[in-house]
């Protein structure tokens, strides 16, 4: 029963070691979490004010969702494309693609409302790119709770589908 119990231990001792190295190998960490709180106020627009914007005859902004495409497909802001979940490698890439030909100083709004503000994975990843990348005109779309309650639930603009 002893030898029973030791070789159980060793087991699990084995496997808690395989499970450690495999994930601090880099292939299978995960990022750090960067905060949505990190993306400086004076770069944010409230649902409002975009649902506003949306509704004036002025040139409207180019406008990214950089969450998942199951969210996107549900419910989206007329006139967005689909960037990808910036959480991911493919997710920025597709963004790096989408932007890369367009001027600087292309106003751009950046939106996720997968969940609340502070979980969200996509956004700060998302905003970090672009203004590194030197946009100048970029502003991420303020979603405290998630799409459906700051942005469906008011009666703004919806699309579906894509």
């Amino acid at each position: 029963m002893k030898s029973l119990a030791a070789a159980a231990h060793r087991h699990l001792l084995f496997l808690a070691a395989l499970m450690t190295l495999t994930l601090a190998h880099p292939a299978f960490a995960q990022s750090e979490h960067i905060p949505a709180s990190s993306i400086p106020t004076a770069d944010l627009i409230q649902p409002a004010d975009l649902a506003a914007t949306l509704q004036s005859t002025s040139p409207k902004p180019l406008i990214l969702q950089v969450g998942s495409h199951v969210l996107f497909a549900e419910a989206h802001i007329p006139g967005s494309e689909y960037a990808g979940p910036t959480n991911q490698p493919t997710g920025i890439q597709i963004l790096k693609d989408r932007t890369a030909s367009l001027p600087k100083d292309t106003p751009i709004v950046l939106y996720c409302g997968c969940c609340p503000w502070e979980r969200c994975p996509n956004i700060a990843p998302a905003y970090n790119l672009l203004h590194a990348a030197g946009f100048t005109h970029l502003k991420v779309l303020y979603i405290a709770d998630n799409f459906g309650t700051d942005w469906v639930a008011k009666k703004y603009p919806v699309a579906k589908g894509r």
